[in-house]
């Protein structure tokens, strides 16, 4: 009897000493599993900021921000902000990771190509691949040239930059034309193709324009878009 008290007093023991073991093991990977996802935070989107203030907003997350060397062109992102980001917004992370962050170089300043005499289509796709912005598109209607083609571009060829107008013949239609919106286009040049229509073209000078260079075409009469017809009279007003 004696022995077979024993036996089952050690066999309790090592029960109880089981029983506890495994609440350990359990109430440990609890814990860790708590401590793992108290240093998990989710990546802020840093895209469109400047440096230093997407490294403060990462900062405050527990995340430091790694700034590539290397800058991408970007019509839309303005030079020196974030214009991607590795890891993505939205994404779990650990703290103290870094998070790669490339800048954008702004537009590209390319060489313009010849597009006069192209069709409006192929100019625009020629743009696309040179990386440069069509920011407007002009409009007549002239016999003299073929429909849908550009007749005349902003600035002119082979000058060095990132946004191009383009004026392109929409043909005849009657007697009449469609007044081209000729705000920002270079006043000599475009009076110099009305006159070729036969319009009387009036070119006036005006007071300086901050950030608007001279010659540059700031008021006209019509206005883009009217009607009007051969040999009326035009009127350009040009920054000094």
């Amino acid at each position: 009897m004696a022995f077979g008290t024993r036996v089952w007093s050690a066999g309790k023991f090592f029960v109880l000493l089981g029983a506890l073991a495994a609440t350990y093991v359990l109430f440990a990977a609890g814990a860790m599993r708590v401590a793992i996802r108290v240093r998990e935070v989710q990546v802020p989107d840093l895209l469109n900021r400047l440096p230093n203030e997407a490294t403060s907003v990462a900062n405050e997350l527990g995340l430091t921000v790694r700034v590539d060397e290397a800058r991408r062109p970007d019509l839309k992102v303005p030079a020196g902000r974030v214009l991607a980001q590795d890891p993505a917004a939205g994404l779990t992370t650990r703290r103290q990771r870094s998070v790669r962050v490339w800048l954008s170089a702004g537009p590209r300043n390319a060489s313009v190509p010849l597009l006069s005499g192209e069709t409006e289509r192929a100019a625009q796709a020629r743009l696309v691949e040179q990386g440069l912005e069509l920011v407007g598109v002009s409009e007549i209607r002239s016999p003299s040239y073929a429909s849908d083609v550009v007749v005349a571009q902003d600035p002119a060829a082979k000058t060095g930059a990132s946004k191009v107008r383009l004026l392109v013949n929409r043909g005849q239609q009657g007697d009449s034309y469609v007044m081209p919106d000729l705000i920002g286009v270079d006043g000599d040049r475009a009076a110099s193709l009305l006159r070729d229509q036969g319009f009387r073209v009036a070119v006036v000078g005006s007071a300086p324009y901050p950030g608007v260079a001279a010659g540059i075409v700031v008021r006209q009469s019509p206005a883009g878009g009217f009607q009007i017809a051969a040999g009326e009279p035009v009127s350009l007003e040009v920054s000094r």
